[in-house]
């Protein structure tokens, strides 16, 4: 078989034009992939995948109170199975796409459902906080392959504009879980607190049987990299070096951390800012995420329409009027917030957010089209590291303020708006 010379594998140019270890694979025509692959169906699998996440966050929020009066636990122990979680989500990111590179896409996702579904398991059979807490780690570790490698098939089928209304695709579908999980969660206390822990088995099952059945392997024998740790780490340090790289993970990691901020502190936002009660998540959720929603279905009719860099400068005019404008909201009051006043400006946020996300997604994997695996899951463990710290350090510090965390908001929109132009250069 032939190999294509690309110089350094990573996407640098390479000291020895014919050393081996500077040779990839050559991939498979993308256009040729466009023309295999349904997109319907791919984009219902990916965006259920995509799915896990929000379902593992947010549909135990509401049973935040049961599951601390239960274990007597402290706010701060509570919000652990949020941070820890992510933590483990960001550290196990960095090997999900390498490991699709190696063995494939759908292997890679059909493994990590099954620990995820027995984590989740373990979660639910809990018999203290310190075993809940470590069975939040095992589903962190297993719960970003679905939207790590799925990220990396739609790049491994689809290009340019499709590529980017595919993405668009499977955003939207996916804005719907963080809306749906709270709602679902509310409900489920009816059964215990336990329950939320056991949708989550369920969803997780019958997704990896519509994997096995449905999703096709689109990362071939041919493309296939060796899984070398070291050789891995050491791409990934190359990629931290690429300025252009770096600076679009941290743009999209710190627009979507303006949402996460909300998202992570809901709990005291629902109750305790806005006085809603358990089952009333939705009042948040749902205004919030429509706006994602909408924002993802915006960004798919704007795909060959306009640029990336039009595209962005649209969707951060948008995130920085609503930022200032919940600012000014909240200052104006006096910390004194009621609905719908108080989620408007951050459902504005979310729509900017996910008119963004393909954009930047797209953008920051097209650095290195040979490992775009890879370049995924180092993109993804850059935004979790923000988000971690936002759940683990920001949030708790804000939310009981209404101020506090519009400003902390507004303040991650400012550094996304920051890192995306000193990237512009690799926007088209």
């Amino acid at each position: 078989m032939s190999t294509i010379c690309t110089g350094d594998e990573w996407g640098g140019a390479s000291t020895n034009r014919h050393h081996p270890q500077s040779c990839i694979p050559p991939r498979p025509d993308v256009s040729n992939a466009t023309a295999r692959y349904n997109a319907g169906p791919l984009i219902a699998i990916i965006a259920a995948l995509s799915m896990i996440g929000p379902f593992a966050i947010d549909t135990f929020f509401p049973a935040f109170p049961a599951i601390g009066k239960e274990f007597a636990a402290s706010p701060f122990r509570l919000q652990q199975t949020l941070s820890l979680y992510l933590v483990a989500y960001a550290l196990m990111s960095l090997w999900h796409g390498g490991l699709s590179d190696a063995l494939g896409r759908k292997p890679v996702i059909l493994v990590s459902l099954c620990v995820f579904a027995l984590a989740s398991v373990g979660c639910a059979l809990a018999s203290s906080m310190d075993m809940l807490l470590a069975f939040r780690v095992l589903q962190g570790l297993s719960a970003g392959a679905g939207v790590i490698v799925g990220r990396a098939i739609v790049r491994d089928c689809f290009a340019g504009a499709r590529a980017q209304r595919v993405m668009s695709g499977v955003s939207m579908l996916f804005g719907i879980a963080p809306a749906l999980a709270p709602i679902i969660g509310g409900y489920l206390l009816v059964f215990g607190w336990r329950a939320s822990f056991w949708f989550l088995v369920a969803w997780t099952i019958t997704l990896v049987l519509a994997c096995w059945r449905a999703l096709p392997e689109t990362h071939p024998l041919q493309a296939r990299v060796p899984l070398r740790p070291g050789p891995l780490l050491v791409g990934y340090g190359q990629m931290l070096r690429n300025p252009r790289f770096v600076l679009l993970c941290l743009g999209g990691g710190c627009n979507f951390a303006a949402i996460f901020m909300y998202i992570s502190a809901a709990p005291a936002f629902v109750i305790e800012l806005l006085g809603f009660n358990e089952r009333q998540f939705g009042m948040f959720f749902v205004p919030t995420i429509s706006g994602m929603v909408l924002g993802s279905f915006a960004a798919g009719r704007m795909a060959g329409r306009l640029s990336a860099l039009q595209g962005l400068r649209v969707a951060y005019t948008l995130t920085l009027l609503a930022g200032l404008a919940n600012l000014g909201y909240t200052l104006a009051n006096g910390g004194m917030i009621a609905w719908p006043q108080a989620v408007l400006p951050v459902a504005l946020t979310a729509f900017g957010v996910a008119l963004s996300h393909p954009l930047l997604t797209l953008a920051s994997m097209d650095q290195y089209p040979g490992r775009r695996g890879a370049a995924s899951s180092l993109q993804m463990f850059l935004s979790l590291l923000i988000n971690a710290s936002v759940a683990g350090l920001a949030a708790p510090m804000l939310q009981h303020d209404a101020r506090l965390l519009a400003l902390g908001s507004a303040v991650m929109t400012a550094c996304g708006v920051a890192c995306t132009w000193l990237a512009r250069a690799a926007l088209k």
